[in-house]
C-alpha cells in the first residue's frame, strides 16, 4: 500500500496503550497480521487496516502518508478505508472501471469522474489531477 508507515501504526497502537494481540482482538484480525505490518513484512489490505485504525481510534491518514499533491485515485480511496468494490458500489460504477481509472489505463469520462469524485468526497478537479498523475506515472511504478 502506497504511503503505509509501519512506524506510524506501531506508534498509534502504543499511544492507545494496547498490545498487538489486544488490537487484533478488538479489530477482529490476526495478531500475526498486525505484527507483520508493524515490522514491514507485509502491506495491509485497506479493509483490514480500516478495522485496526478504527480500533486504535485513529484515521487511516495517520498511518498512510501521501501528500495531497502526489495522490492517485486509489490513494483517495484507501484514505476513506474503501475497497475497490465498495467504492464502485458507493459511486454506482463497476469495480473494473474503478480499477482501470485508478491505474490510469482507460480514459476518465465526465460521468465517471463526477460519480467517483462525489463518492471519494473530493472535488472533480482533484480526481482528474490524481488520475493524470496515475496515468503519467513512470513505467513499472505502482498506482
Amino acid at each position: 500500500m502506497r504511503g503505509f508507515s509501519p512506524d506510524s501504526l506501531r506508534a498509534a497502537r502504543r499511544a492507545a496503550g494496547i498490545s498487538q494481540v489486544e488490537a487484533a482482538r478488538v479489530a477482529r484480525v490476526g495478531a500475526d497480521t498486525i505484527r507483520r505490518w508493524e515490522q514491514g513484512e507485509s502491506s495491509p489490505q485497506v479493509d483490514l487496516l480500516a478495522k485496526v485504525t478504527g480500533a486504535l481510534g485513529v484515521e487511516i491518514a495517520d498511518v498512510v502518508h501521501i501528500p495531497e499533491g502526489e495522490r492517485y485515485p486509489g490513494d483517495w480511496r484507501v484514505l476513506l478505508g474503501l475497497t475497490q468494490p465498495q467504492l464502485g458500489a458507493k459511486a454506482g460504477v463497476a469495480t473494473q472501471i474503478v480499477s482501470s481509472v485508478e491505474r490510469g489505463v482507460i480514459s476518465l469520462s465526465g460521468n465517471v469522474a463526477v460519480k467517483l469524485a462525489a463518492a471519494l468526497e473530493i472535488p472533480e478537479s482533484e480526481l482528474r489531477a490524481s488520475y493524470e498523475r496515475a496515468r503519467n506515472r513512470p513505467a513499472g511504478a505502482p498506482a
